[in-house]
């Protein structure tokens, strides 16, 4: 026996001719071709001819057109050689229709499923070409693990967006839920194994339910002559999930987990449907109460998809809910896979009811804006994911991004240096500006300049954490570089004038500018927003006032000795007053920094007076074991007269860009500013080896910084220098 006739034993002597020299020059064309599994490629149009014969059951001709379809999938054939074969004018026009619309792109549809139907018409006016495709993409989806994770992750989302809406509005019920289910088990894999666990669990329970609702109508239904099925009809994993979702309820909280279908056994007459339908509805409310408020009469008002069934809501004595479905064997073959499968094998080419639905599609497919065109199911289609949108590049790339995101989100999402260039952008084919917010299905195009900078208010409207982190990155180098150009300006203005600016100065200029950190001081001395005279006008005014405080005291100085007393506590421990830095001889010494309130000594050196040293100095061991004469005793007055205190930090860090934000956040948050910042890179360990020169009014305030600093993400070690 040939292989066609095995898989197609339901169509006549002529029917499987045609399958099989179809199959053959599918077979030819496809040899050596092979699928992401490695079984022959083959393989993928037999599974769907297969999908379209037994589940939705179209004719021969549309077999035929599946298995010609993909035998031009990699050329061999082409329609002027396939016209001579034989295969007549409805074949080869569904498979010029499949060519045709197997070119669209996801990207011409924009993930709509209007325009994808609208393409859809213009490719192709047979709509047995529309559920050919749909049975192509759930034997794709049934597939879908032989697919790369990124051709996975977009095949389940056009799936979505495209062929779930597709298969509701034409009556393919079974096919919609599967392709929902497939769509749920890969978008939401916890919560899906959930769900399919619980309802295995609960088997047993829907059975016995089902057992013992019969228990009291057999006999009146068999007295009546009523021949039926009972079936159990479970909800799908993912409409227990949307019901779950919608209600804010646990799986035991969704009533209608499972129905209970009766299916008669009848003639394909529509009075005798009828009468038998509503006898057994009568026998069933009779023997449980109903919620009338529930019943659905398809029977009387068939759906314009040909759906016919009654349903209705009754309690039984365990006061438990079961949704009870009544049709027959006719009805429920249309429910199950659409008015598609009354198709017969038997070579019924105009049965009435196939072509009422091929009308009912075609209409559908060609007035997508009519409002009942979309009231086929009970059930609300998916929705998308709400904190995602779908994007496309020019080429036809589909990119996921943070719902809300802008046309600058999207341009960092491709390249960070294409996000810093960026100027705009085209949406649609529209020009729109860099702060444009984004829909799932635009296709959006990037414009640039190499002369665009980044700008402090692109941190107002970009909602993605690698824009902001990129775009705060280049501030803060901008603004390190504009500082140091605008500190260097200053200094060499300021050696002309013969004029000094000390810490004290430069705390209450930036009081005046309102400069948080001294970065920001001289950038903003770089720009120009700070006038260099104005700097020097202030210390001007300032030294003025210090001569004429001078010459209104007495003239005697104080000798050494008595300078010394104006800071004692007793005779062998000197005061260190910031008040008398200039006055006194004594500095800070610059290899360990003392902030107001470390442990300190002093070291008499020859030339600059006094040093302090920090009690952990590195060098203190040895001054104090090389020189002990050399020793000062001292402590702090007890409060400090300035608010600048400089100390170094050395900081090493995960190689992370979010890492010097974090830093800058977490100084900026205390009373510290930030007086130099150098970046290396260590590419052997992956590390950022970051030193930091900070301006610290004491040591609790700094170790307030480091300590916070040490808790940050990526952080892995902080020492002071």
């Amino acid at each position: 026996m040939d292989r066609t006739d095995e898989l197609f034993p339901g169509y006549d002597e002529k029917g499987r001719e045609l399958i099989r020299k179809a199959y053959g020059i599918a077979a030819d064309a496809l040899d050596g071709q092979t699928r992401g599994n490695g079984h022959p490629f083959i393989e993928h149009p037999v599974n769907v001819a297969r999908i379209v014969a037994d589940e939705i059951g179209l004719p021969a001709e549309c077999v035929a057109a599946v298995f010609l379809h993909e035998a031009q999938r990699f050329p061999q054939e082409n329609p002027a050689e396939l016209s001579g074969a034989g295969f007549g004018k409805d074949v080869l026009t569904l498979v010029d229709g499949l060519n045709k619309i197997s070119t669209i792109k996801p990207r011409d549809t924009r993930l709509e499923a209007e325009n994808y139907k609208r393409l859809i018409v213009s490719y192709s006016k047979d709509p047995r070409v529309t559920v050919l495709k749909l049975a192509d993409r759930l034997e794709v989806m049934r597939s879908l693990d032989i697919f790369p994770k990124a051709s996975r992750e977009r095949k389940v989302l056009e799936t979505l967006m495209l062929y779930i809406p597709l298969a509701h509005q034409l009556g393919l019920y079974n096919m919609k839920s599967e392709l929902e289910d497939i769509y749920f088990r890969y978008a939401e894999p916890e919560q899906y194994r959930a769900i399919t666990n619980k309802l295995k669990s609960t088997e047993g329970d829907r059975q016995k339910l089902m057992t013992q609702f019969i228990e009291p109508l057999e006999s009146k239904l068999s007295a009546e002559g009523i021949k039926y099925k009972l079936k159990i009809r479970t909800k799908t994993a993912y409409s227990i999930w949307r019901k779950m979702q919608k209600q804010k309820v646990p799986f035991e909280g969704v009533y209608d987990v499972f129905a209970i279908r009766f299916i008669i056994d009848c003639e394909p007459d529509r009075e005798k449907e009828h009468a038998l339908c509503w006898k057994v509805f009568s026998h069933v409310t009779e023997e449980y109460e109903s919620d009338t408020n529930r019943l659905r009469d398809w029977i009387s008002n068939p759906k314009p998809n040909g759906y016919e069934s009654l349903h209705i809501t009754v309690r039984n004595k365990d006061n438990v809910y079961l949704e009870v479905q009544i049709r027959t064997k006719r009805m429920d073959e249309i429910a199950e896979n659409g008015l598609a499968s009354h198709w017969s094998y038997k070579g019924i080419k105009h049965e009435a009811t196939l072509d009422k639905w091929l009308v009912s599609v075609r209409h559908i497919l060609e007035h997508p804006s009519e409002k009942g065109n979309s009231e086929y199911y009970e059930d609300d289609l998916p929705e998308p994911p709400s904190k995602e949108i779908f994007v496309f590049t020019p080429s036809g790339e589909l990119r996921k991004i943070a719902a809300g995101a802008t046309v600058l989100d999207f341009a960092f999402d491709i390249h960070s240096n294409l996000g810093i260039r960026c100027t705009g952008g085209k949406v649609n084919g529209k020009a729109v500006p860099i702060k444009e917010r984004l829909q799932t299905g635009d296709v959006v195009e990037i414009m640039s300049s190499k002369n665009q900078k980044p700008s402090p208010d692109w941190l107002n409207f970009v909602v993605t954490s690698k824009a902001r982190t990129k775009i705060r990155q280049k501030l803060s180098e901008a603004e390190f570089q504009k500082a140091a150009e605008g500190k260097e300006l200053l200094e060499r203005r300021l050696k002309n004038w013969k004029l000094e600016l000390n810490d004290e100065d430069l705390a209450v200029l930036m009081k005046k500018t309102q400069h948080k950190n001294v970065n920001a001081f001289y950038a903003a001395v770089g720009e120009g927003s700070i006038d260099i005279a104005d700097i020097k006008n202030f210390l001007d005014r300032k030294e003025t006032a210090r001569t004429e405080d001078e010459s209104s005291k007495p003239s005697e100085k104080p000798q050494g000795n008595q300078a010394r007393k104006q800071v004692a506590a007793n005779d062998d421990i000197m005061v260190i007053d910031a008040k008398n830095v200039k006055s006194l001889d004594y500095k800070m010494a610059k290899c360990c920094n003392p902030v107001y309130g470390d442990d300190v000594f002093g070291f008499v050196s020859i030339k600059d007076g006094i040093k302090i040293h920090r009690m952990s100095c590195a060098n203190a061991a040895r001054l104090m074991e090389l020189y002990p004469y050399r020793i000062q005793k001292v402590r702090w007055s007890d409060s400090p007269s300035t608010s600048s205190f400089q100390v170094t930090l050395k900081i090493i860090a995960a190689h992370e860009p979010s890492v010097v934000n974090d830093i800058f956040d977490t100084v900026n948050s205390f009373k510290a500013s930030i007086r130099n910042f150098n970046v290396a890179d260590n590419d052997r360990n992956g590390t950022y080896v970051i030193q930091i020169k900070l301006s610290v009014p004491n040591n609790l305030e700094l170790d307030k910084v480091i300590s916070q600093i040490r808790v940050k993400k990526n952080i892995i070690k902080v020492n002071r220098l």
